[in-house]
Formats: C-alpha cells, sequence, structure tokens
C-alpha cells in the first residue's frame, strides 16, 4: 500500500480512480474545513476512518509534512497509451498528449501534472526505466492531479512517438535550440504530444530525431534554460490559449 499524504493529495485520491484502504487522522487536528470534507467523503465511499495519536501518525507518514491525515492507498493505477488516446476521442477533442524523456525530479513532474490537469491534458507517457513514478511525494505536489491523469508507462519511448505518429498525433520536442522553431508558432490546434525532456540533458538524441518539430521559449535574460516544469507549463497553457482562447 501507498502511504499518501497532504490534505489535497487525499481528497482527490478519494475522488479519482484509486482504492483507498483507510484515513488516518491525528487526534489533535481540528476536525472542520478541508478534513472534515476528507472525512465525510471517505465515509460516503465507505473507506475506513481511524483516529490515531499524532506521534503515530508521525511514524507513519516517515517525515513527511502530512498536515495531521494520511491514507493508505492501493499502488497507483497507470493507463496504456490506448487509453490516453480514448480519452480524448470520448471528448470528441484533438489529443493533446505530454511525454516525458526521462525526466527525473518529483517536484518537476508534480508540478507538471498540475499544469496537464488545469488545462485539460488528456494524458501523460513516461518511460518504465531512468526515470520518475508516481509517488506519494509527487501525489502531494501535483495537489492530487495524478489521481485525475491517465498516465501511461511505456517500455520504449521512441516507439511510443511512433505509435502516436501513426495515428496522426504531431509530436513536438521543446528544445532551446536555436534552430528551433518559437513555441508560440507551432499550431496545437491539431493531435499534439509535447516532449519535455529530463532536467540536465534535455532530449536525448533518438527522441529528438523522432519529433516532427523542436520548439522553443524566447529568453532574454543570462541564463540558457527554464525548469523542465516551468517550460512545459508555458507551452502547454500556449496549446490552451489557441484551443480555446484561454
Amino acid at each position: 500500500m501507498d502511504v499518501i499524504y497532504g490534505r489535497n493529495a487525499i481528497l482527490e485520491a478519494l475522488r479519482g480512480r484509486r482504492r483507498v484502504r483507510k484515513v488516518i487522522f491525528a487526534d489533535n487536528i481540528k476536525r472542520g474545513g478541508p478534513v472534515a470534507e476528507i472525512e465525510s467523503t471517505a465515509l460516503a465511499k465507505g473507506v475506513q476512518v481511524q483516529v490515531l495519536p499524532r506521534s503515530n501518525v508521525d511514524g507513519m507518514a516517515r517525515g513527511t509534512n502530512h498536515q495531521g491525515v494520511i491514507a493508505e492507498a492501493a499502488p497507483y493505477p497507470y493507463a496504456g497509451l490506448e487509453d490516453i488516446v480514448e480519452r480524448a476521442r470520448e471528448s470528441r477533442e484533438n489529443p493533446l498528449i505530454l511525454l516525458l524523456d526521462t525526466l527525473q525530479d518529483p517536484q518537476n513532474f508534480g508540478s507538471l501534472l498540475r499544469s496537464c490537469e488545469a488545462v485539460g491534458v488528456h494524458g501523460v507517457v513516461l518511460p518504465e526505466h531512468r526515470s520518475v513514478e508516481v509517488t506519494p511525494a509527487v501525489c502531494h505536489v501535483s495537489a492530487g492531479a495524478c489521481e485525475h491523469m491517465l498516465i501511461a508507462r511505456v517500455t520504449n519511448l521512441a516507439r511510443a512517438i511512433e505509435d502516436l505518429k501513426k495515428l496522426g498525433v504531431w509530436v513536438a520536442g521543446l528544445e532551446g535550440l536555436p534552430g528551433a522553431q518559437l513555441h508560440i508558432e507551432f499550431d496545437y490546434t491539431a493531435p499534439v504530444a509535447v516532449v519535455v525532456g529530463s532536467e540536465g540533458y534535455g532530449l536525448s538524441r533518438l527522441t529528438r530525431e523522432k519529433c516532427d518539430a523542436l520548439i522553443r521559449i524566447p529568453m532574454r535574460g543570462r541564463i540558457n534554460s527554464l525548469n523542465a516544469a516551468v517550460a512545459g507549463s508555458v507551452v502547454l497553457y500556449e496549446a490552451w490559449r489557441q484551443r480555446y482562447g484561454a
């Protein structure tokens, strides 16, 4: 079982696809506001609610900022690539998908998931090896957004890109190369998958070669790159602006 912590993460887990077994409150927590909402949602879902001494909760949460409440839940339910495409089809929208090329920082991953959920991304794809995965820390950083996002883990990201291209999805790799197209000039109204690379090295050579286009975010300052989560979010919000005039 995963031990999920943080009030938003737990509330969204109760509302999402994951099976939550138990919600545990510290005995000294105030039971109003968000805490009362967590309790009522858990009871409505038939989830066991327990109150334990604060010291017990601290020990179970392993030094995390749990805010007085934790939950025991089944491991995160990953989806398949086909589930993501089907979600876009059911919504009658062109797919908007985020691909992560060996991103490894849970903070960046959680922040990107939060942006994805906010702008209506249909799903996220990441490789099984040398890559971040959905952990309780990611759930916390994403404020529970991961519970509503379809996330697929694939054995070969390059092959997943090929599969998407066969389905008519254009693949744009985010890369700070001088010859890359400005991100605001790319057409996101078509079926699109945006690829964000790793924190230190960007896109791998094979991934870069598989992309239909490379896009870059213009920068005026003295540093040469943005944080991966910030850069990915900038592009996703541009996609939302183009699609819906947001």
